[in-house]
């Protein structure tokens, strides 16, 4: 039997309310030894009011909510003690129940126990800890269908067809002397390899854009000192946070703002002008620009002029292999802005052309922030294991090795898709999950 936990589900802070929670199948006789009620002899959820007691000293007149196994988040027996929101009221009450026979959880070991009991897969845990963190109306939406089991279907029919794949095979050398049984031969085994392959691709390109809405995207603001970044950023952001004046170098270290653009979370990093200088503190700055640029997802590149000087064209040449827009600014000095080319009046707050490029380049439809998708890096990076594993089978397939060669990526490909849900997953790799998640949770 696995010990009670407890812990602060609340933050740990002066408010109206707060909630200690415990879990574990004697939990109820452990908070009854503080509390003015027996709980023991409930077989049911209940709501209860009543006092936690320290010996004859009342701490506080509280709320239980009390959970009967198997009707709980974790599967266990557990109560929640809503108390008056006083940090000395939550640690006397955790006190309490750690004398009385309960031990500090672990981070998300009330998750890690829903999981191991059946009442989560890993999707959904992981979506625990997305949606406490999201940070748009959007975000929300996308972790909360993964908790609530939408997202966990996508996986089932990829599931069902390598299973399939796995047991044809499989039946095959195991039951050869069978003349009903389908005759799985190497083109067939490449046919249904590559079915399965396409339905992987719109998964992973469903999940990547997914992602992007789930956890936002960074964009750095580069150019040569004075093209005007500054006042970018804070038309971006709505509000003057970078100073902008008309002496160069103004900007000697990364500024750093985050906006919602139609649902997307942008963090954005306006950079000092890069350029050769003997300064310092720029130089310094400089340095910083080019780790910033390193690390995001999109870049800006900025400038003031349709002749591109040897400075901007050093910027340009830093850029090659990376996601950028060119982007003119300062649009009232141009004589032409028709050219397929993005203008913008930065001071004047003239961006939506920039904006609208940005959208453009995400790529996401409608479609993306209704539907569920495998928005976390783990689920990706399984897909594309899996992919991989079928693509072997593939090459063996077509290099005319035997169906009990071929079948070994085929039980990896399968393992990979069990491993998402966590079916098959080695708890080491679920405890790594569920230690980013919040004490409490």
């Amino acid at each position: 039997m696995l010990e009670t936990i407890v812990a602060l589900a609340t933050p740990s802070i002066r408010s109206a309310l707060g909630i200690v929670r415990l879990s574990g199948n004697d939990c109820f006789s452990i908070v009854s030894k503080f509390f003015s009620k027996d709980l023991t002899s409930y077989k049911d959820n209940a709501l209860l009011h009543g006092y936690i007691k320290d010996k004859e000293n009342i701490v506080d007149e509280v709320v239980l909510l009390l959970y009967k196994n198997p009707k709980s988040f974790t599967g266990e027996d557990s109560v929640e003690i809503i108390s008056h929101g006083s940090p000395l009221i939550f640690n006397k009450i955790i006190s309490l129940a750690i004398q009385n026979g309960a031990r500090m959880a672990e981070r998300g070991e009330f998750s890690s126990r829903a999981y191991l009991n059946g009442k989560l897969d890993l999707i959904q845990a992981e979506s625990i800890n997305d949606l406490i963190n999201a940070e748009t109306e959007e975000s929300k939406n996308i972790s909360l269908m993964a908790l609530t089991g939408k997202t966990s279907k996508l996986i089932a029919p990829i599931k069902k067809d390598i299973g399939d794949l796995l047991s044809n095979i499989e039946v095959n050398f195991d039951y050869s002397e069978y003349l009903d049984i389908e005759d799985m031969d190497s083109t067939k085994i490449i046919e249904n390899c590559r079915e399965i392959i396409k339905k992987i691709d719109v998964l992973v390109e469903n999940g990547e854009k997914g992602k992007i809405i789930k956890d936002g995207i960074n964009i750095a603001l580069v150019g040569k000192p004075n093209v005007g970044k500054s006042s970018l950023l804070n038309a971006l952001l709505k509000e003057d946070k970078a100073i902008v004046t008309d002496i160069k170098g103004t900007t000697r270290d990364v500024v750093e703002g985050k906006i919602n653009l139609k649902g997307v979370t942008i963090n954005l990093y306006d950079t000092a002008g890069i350029r050769e200088s003997k300064d310092l503190i720029e130089s310094i700055g400089i340095k910083k620009s080019h780790e910033v640029i390193e690390k995001a997802d999109i870049i800006i590149a900025l400038f003031d002029s349709k002749e591109l000087d040897k400075e901007d064209l050093e910027i340009l040449d830093t850029l090659k292999g990376k996601k950028y827009i060119k982007v003119f600014n300062k649009k009232d000095t141009y004589t032409t802005t028709d050219d397929g080319e993005i203008y913008i009046s930065a001071l004047n707050n003239d961006i939506s052309s920039l904006e609208n490029k940005i959208l453009d380049i995400l790529g996401l439809e409608e479609n993306n922030f209704k539907n569920p998708s495998l928005a976390n890096e783990r689920d990706l990076s399984l897909l594309l294991r899996c992919k991989y594993e079928l693509n072997e089978a593939i090459k063996d397939a077509q290099n005319d090795l035997t169906n009990d060669l071929i079948v070994e990526h085929v039980k990896k490909a399968y393992l990979k898709i069990l491993e998402i849900t966590g079916e098959d997953c080695d708890f080491d790799s679920a405890k790594e999950i569920f230690s980013r998640f919040c004490l409490g949770k």
